[in-house]
């Protein structure tokens, strides 16, 4: 929600309408299955069990942090990655990585937790397990087997794909935000608030992924203008745009409590409840929508525009001054949008498309500089001395990714 807006929200338009629950209509409770799942699996080295390959990645630290893949090579076809963190607390995350772009991934992975796993079907080609906060973040996966050629499909097709690829991409992170809000419930509902505050931290990446895909949904017999039923309204309002009439609600109201408050109260309670709520609805929704490349191409842009218009201000996590988990996070949604546009955009304009991976490389290095095991959610506090030292300099490489990213709508709209 960009620093300034006013209360009233505007909708979003999908199949060229307006999306509401009512829109729903019978559609049952999905159960999506996005970039990663939460199944477990075992397997200390690469292996096939029927048609499925295994790989395992393990996470220590002897004197250093090492992410540890099990095999360089794995056959085309599907492939479980289980994830052991034995020691390392410096690594919290794994990604499966082809040209940018996230196809399986586990976060939160504190030592000595159950081994978790996600499942990817691979075609032929070049990947990378990424460790962030590794000594060596980035490990080579080759798979092999037949790929198919898209060296004679249009730009049109290709970009076309790669929204097909995003929504897959934005399911699973609804689904992994449902999973996350649950235990945050859980856990205030216990009255436990030192794992309440660690939930909120965990939970709130998910939403900072995709929040300019998800930020129009209205409830069933509301107005496009009316607060008490958009979605996005509810789940991320903040102190400064509160609406009277509607009252508190949501991950800040939550925050509020855990942090500056310091206390579990029934209206904790209650907040977190109506949380989960909204964010339920928000699963069963998400599904629903149809994307064209320039939907894409402008949400990139608009997690760009909330990195400087709230996080780097330090609005956004008043509280918690977690603002820089929020502000990678909306990075790196931004960065995935871009990815599975990428395979078009480099037959539309290669120099452009250079430009902005470039930039986006930039901006991952830059707040690599700031991961902390230490604090909540992997990353520096923004409290008031880290964002005096360092504000300009985040904001300035921002800008250098967001130029040119701003010119990418138009580009992949008239391909």
């Amino acid at each position: 929600m960009p620093f300034g807006r006013a209360t009233t929200v505007r909708p979003l338009t999908t199949r060229g309408r307006l999306v509401t629950l009512g829109a729903l209509g019978a559609v049952a409770a999905l159960a999506l299955t996005g970039c990663a799942s939460n199944g477990t699996a075992s397997g200390d080295a690469t292996e096939t069990s029927g048609k499925v390959a295994r790989v395992t990645v393990t996470l220590t630290n002897d004197g250093s942090d090492r992410c540890a893949v099990s095999s360089s090579t794995v056959g085309a076809g599907p492939v479980t990655f289980t994830v052991k963190n034995e020691s390392s607390t410096a690594i919290t995350e794994v990604e499966l990585l082809q040209d940018q772009r996230i196809l399986g991934e586990k976060e939160n992975l504190a030592p000595g937790l159950d081994p978790v796993s996600f499942t990817a079907t691979l075609t032929g080609g070049k990947y990378q397990v990424y460790c962030p906060g590794a000594e060596h973040e980035l490990t080579g996966l080759t798979v092999t087997g037949s790929v198919k050629s898209t060296a004679n499909s249009s730009a049109a097709s290709l970009l076309q794909d790669g929204t097909k690829g995003y929504a897959e991409y934005v399911d699973g992170q609804v689904t992994d935000m449902v999973t996350a809000v649950d235990e945050l419930k859980k856990d205030v509902d216990a009255g436990d608030l030192a794992a309440a505050k660690t939930d909120y931290a965990n939970a709130r990446p998910y939403y900072e992924h995709v929040e300019s895909d998800v930020d129009g949904f209205v409830k069933k017999g509301h107005k496009a203008t009316d607060n008490a039923g958009n979605l996005d309204y509810l789940i991320d309002m903040r102190a400064s745009n509160a609406d009277p009439a509607v009252g508190w609600s949501g991950f800040h109201a939550v925050e509020r409590d855990l942090f500056a408050n310091g206390a579990i109260t029934a209206d904790t309670k209650r907040y977190a409840d109506d949380l989960a709520t909204n964010v339920h609805l928000l699963a069963k929704l998400v599904p629903t929508l149809d994307y064209k490349p320039e939907d894409l191409a402008n949400g990139a842009a608009g997690l760009l525009e909330e990195v400087q218009s709230n996080k780097i201000t330090g609005e956004e996590e008043a509280y918690s001054h977690i603002d820089l988990v929020d502000l990678a996070a909306n990075v790196e949604g931004s960065r995935q949008a871009f990815a599975y546009l990428k395979p078009g955009l480099t037959k539309v304009d290669p120099a452009l498309t250079k430009q902005i991976a470039q930039q986006f490389d930039a901006t991952n290095t830059l707040m690599d500089g700031f991961r902390n095991a230490d604090d909540l959610g992997g990353f520096d506090s923004w409290d008031a001395s880290t964002k005096a030292a360092h504000a300009n300099a985040i904001s300035q490489q921002v800008q250098a990714l967001q130029d040119p990213l701003s010119r990418l709508a138009e580009k992949v709209a008239t391909a």
